[in-house]
């Protein structure tokens, strides 16, 4: 596999916006000029076809490679999802045969020259985050994804110890869904708790990338398949996964 940098995005519990943050990064990636692919290793629940508008997409082979599904000129990604016979249908594997898929989606398919490859990985440190961490060429490093709440950072801070037991780099940690502004009062509300994220970063001495508050928005655009960078760009939950977005592609680009 010929590319530059490989990003890990992992979370500890499910339900953190982890595929949120990878959709998002690989689309301002794209947007930005960079050759970008974004592989979906949620075998069990594979959303990233959806959150990219291209549930209806198959993969195609040429002789022995499996053709990427193209989102956009610069974009191109690969999915579980794509070889589904149905949306509602369930992948059933050991972890030997998550291996063998893992190996497959970087050896077997035809992703021509990439400078990043975002990695969306399931919640936890299982067979696929480990398969992945020992198979992918050119790791650069790994965002933690997290919101505020205790429990939330208590499974993060052991993706993040993953990380660095794998010997891959932290870039940074992501809180996702910190706060919001009531849309009738316009108060700020602290649902899941607040600076969780951040202080889980202080905690482990590692950068804090930015705090994503939560917004309707967000989910109408994951759901309708176009990522949320490309939305509202009046609102503040906008900017701030602007900001966020940026502050990783600072890191990639040295």
């Amino acid at each position: 596999m010929d590319v530059k940098h490989v990003i890990l995005i992992l979370s500890g519990k499910g339900g953190v916006g982890k595929s949120t943050i990878a959709v998002n990064l690989a689309s301002a990636l794209s947007s930005r000029g960079f050759m970008t692919g974004i592989m979906d290793l949620d075998m069990h629940g594979p959303n990233i076809a959806k959150m990219l508008g291209a549930e209806a997409a198959v993969l195609a082979s040429y002789g022995k490679k499996m053709q990427p599904v193209t989102i956009t000129g610069n974009l191109k990604a690969i999915s579980m999802a794509f070889l589904l016979e149905d949306a509602a249908s369930p992948v059933i594997w050991r972890g030997p045969v998550k291996m063998v898929a893992v190996r497959q989606f970087l050896e077997e398919v035809d992703w021509g020259t990439l400078d990043v490859l975002v990695v969306d990985l399931p919640p936890g440190t299982g067979d696929e985050a480990l398969s992945i961490s020992q198979l992918a060429p050119n790791i650069l490093g790994a965002v933690i994804v997290t919101t505020p709440q205790d429990v939330a950072t208590l499974d993060a801070a052991k993706a993040l110890s993953f990380i660095r037991q794998s010997g891959i780099p932290v870039l940074g940690v992501v809180e996702n869904m910190a706060g919001m502004v009531c849309p009738h009062c316009g108060s700020g509300i602290d649902l899941f708790g607040s600076e969780g994220g951040k202080k889980l970063s202080e905690r482990e001495s590692v950068p804090f990338l930015g705090s994503i508050p939560l917004h309707p928005g967000i989910a109408r655009c994951g759901d309708a398949g176009r990522p949320f960078v490309y939305g509202d760009k009046d609102s503040e939950a906008s900017r701030a996964m602007a900001r966020t977005m940026d502050a990783i592609m600072a890191i990639i680009s040295g």
